[in-house]
């Protein structure tokens, strides 16, 4: 018999010259340093972060003179001044704040359950049809899940044509605070449940079962056990939730009309329609200030959850 000779795949030798070109690129003297290296990307996205933050501080200290639409060439705090003593933007902030505060609150009132099905059913299928319907949103974009919602809850939408086959009248269901607030919500379930998931995950079911061995019904096994436990992941999701919805922009345009803006549209506005550039930036720092004061606030309060580098203790 002849003897089998085996070839070596081509994807090996292209692997080859690939470790031998990265080794004369790379030494190995030069191993201590590989960490930096993977690092500096990531170190200048924040180098560029830094740099914007400067450039908006600048800004905001630099009053618009509205005869040449130029910044003035001094510092000023005119435009904070001009925040701090506007009713508009005072209102503008309280519902950008106590929108975020409702939408997390809900957000995770219904992602709990959703996460908890999706860990602890049995059910093959299920589980696969419960993570299509998570994952499918993210597909099809906030924007276009905002406009989905006008065709639903306009006026001469799906809503309110089922509405008049019962006799009642076309209700307004868009263009308000609630209709912002619904948007938001179900655009923020997704990230709250995949926060949420691995925290239920890791709490063993075992445990479940020996609390019901005990005598303990569902209610006490759900507050006593499972909540306490799935505490960082809470954490976590409230904090993505939190931040999102602060600053975000499509929902309350689209589904406000304008007229529910939130502190990222008052931002537009200023930058792209009055061209306010410092007075804009003013804005963009006081969003910065209290969503980094909110944060901090969590994080003392409650931790950092799943977002914490190191043991929970």
């Amino acid at each position: 018999m002849r003897p089998t000779t085996s070839r070596y795949p081509l994807i090996w030798r292209v692997l080859d010259g690939l470790e031998a070109a990265a080794a004369r690129l790379w030494p190995r003297r030069f191993t201590r340093a590989t960490p930096v290296l993977m690092l500096a990307p990531s170190l200048l996205l924040v180098l560029l972060l830094v740099i914007g933050l400067v450039e908006l501080g600048d800004s905001s200290l630099r009053e618009l003179d509205t005869s040449t639409f130029r910044l003035s060439a001094t510092w000023t705090g005119a435009n904070y001044l001009k925040i701090a003593t506007s009713g508009l933007y005072w209102t503008v902030i309280w519902k950008s704040l106590f929108g975020a505060l409702v939408v997390t609150a809900l957000s995770l009132i219904l992602a709990f359950p959703y996460a908890y099905m999706m860990v602890r059913t049995r059910s093959g299928l299920l589980r696969k049809l419960l993570l299509v319907a998570l994952f499918l949103p993210f597909f099809i974009g906030q924007v276009v899940r905002a406009y989905g919602w006008l065709i639903i809850l306009g006026n001469q939408g799906v809503v309110n044509d089922l509405l008049g086959l019962v006799g009642v009248a076309p209700v307004r269901l868009l263009y308000n605070y609630p209709a912002v607030l619904f948007g938001l919500v179900q655009y923020m379930l997704p990230f709250a449940v995949l926060m949420l998931a691995p925290a239920l995950t890791a709490i063993p079911a075992e445990l479940e079962a020996a609390a019901a061995s005990l005598g303990a019904n569902w209610v006490k096994t759900l507050t006593r056990v499972v909540l306490p436990l799935a505490r960082p992941g809470l954490i976590g999701a409230g904090l993505v939730v939190l931040t999102l919805t602060l600053t975000d922009f499509a929902m309350p345009a689209i589904l406000g009309g304008g007229s529910q803006d939130f502190i990222a549209n008052a931002i537009y506005d200023q930058f792209f329609r009055t061209s306010d550039q410092g007075l804009g930036s003013a804005l963009a720092l006081v969003l910065v200030a209290i969503g980094s004061l909110l944060v901090g606030a969590v994080f003392t309060l409650f931790g950092a959850g799943t977002l914490a580098m190191g043991r929970q203790r």
